[in-house]
């Protein structure tokens, strides 16, 4: 059986494009063992009165080359009720604000240290929301034992799956070896995002807001936005088949 494989740094309450991403796998494998790259992963915009607002999540003695699953999260300030309190203000007039907010607390009271653990909750309490668990693996690319750097290791972490093609975000058409993959029997698809519209609060539709937007504006009827396809890697890139 062809199986789907999405391989992904884990991502706080992330947008919409990521859990069509899950839609598509039947294996997710959080790829946290990897180089951190600051203002990527701990943090995510929310649409208020006054335009796109980013909220972070701090981190503790963070240094240089640390991986993102070895990065602490700071407790010394009361982020969480801070990001609560502008989700609140943002989405008072929501029609499902109480339900984004129980997802929020759901995910506020995990007693988590890291910030893979806390941005691994928050993707899946997301999924659960809007019943994307069931038919999928959610693995940890660590736990896989798989070693090697860039292409080889997708490849390989694929392969060490039972991957039969590799669906990734459009980041990967800067460094992914497609032909290593193709050698190896695994075809290569790149996110095709619709990013459909929805009804939002505050001005003109934008898609790239945290999947709480979604919760909030059209509780679990959103999943019907949740519908973009992957196509080709060469379609993708404008090359010839």
């Amino acid at each position: 059986m062809s199986r789907n494989v999405v391989i992904s740094q884990s991502m706080y309450f992330p947008w919409v494009g990521l859990l069509e991403q899950v839609r598509l796998a039947d294996v997710f494998v959080h790829y946290d063992d990897v180089q951190f790259d600051r203002g990527l992963y701990n943090r995510v915009q929310v649409k208020t009165e006054q335009g796109p607002r980013w909220i972070t999540v701090p981190l503790r003695n963070h240094r240089r080359g640390q991986k993102i699953d070895e990065i602490a999260i700071d407790s010394g300030v009361d982020w969480r009720r801070r990001h609560r309190d502008v989700l609140l203000q943002a989405y008072r007039k929501a029609p499902f604000l109480k339900e984004m907010l129980a997802l929020v607390d759901s995910v506020f009271e995990l007693p988590v240290t890291t910030l893979a653990e806390l941005s691994r909750a928050s993707l899946l309490a997301l999924v659960d929301y809007f019943d994307l668990r069931a038919g999928r693996s959610f693995l940890d690319s660590r736990e896989l034992g798989i070693q090697g750097a860039s292409s080889q290791r997708l490849r390989d972490m694929v392969l060490g799956v039972g991957g039969a093609a590799y669906i990734t975000g459009h980041g990967a058409r800067n460094y992914l070896d497609h032909a290593l993959l193709e050698r190896a029997g695994i075809s290569v698809r790149y996110m095709d995002y619709q990013r459909v519209p929805y009804p939002q609060q505050h001005g003109a539709f934008t898609p790239y807001v945290t999947g709480l937007d979604l919760v909030a504006n059209c509780g679990t009827q959103g999943a019907s936005v949740i519908t973009s396809p992957a196509m080709a890697w060469r379609q993708f890139l404008g090359e010839p088949a």
